[in-house]
């Protein structure tokens, strides 16, 4: 069975307020860990989220 092209990642508060987004990647195309500046409500503003992976 072949292995699937994308993998589960978590994309973390850099506010350390707990809150984190579920996205998917392709690790063949981005092999770098993923940032993206999306909202956090807990702040209430638009923060950079950082790669973890999921447990």
């Amino acid at each position: 069975m072949a292995k699937p092209n994308t993998l589960l990642i978590k994309l973390v508060s850099t506010a350390e307020t707990g809150f984190y987004y579920v996205t998917k990647k392709n690790p063949r195309k981005t092999t770098d860990k993923m940032q993206q500046r999306k909202y956090d409500p807990v702040v209430r503003k638009h923060v950079l989220f950082k790669e973890a992976k999921i447990k």
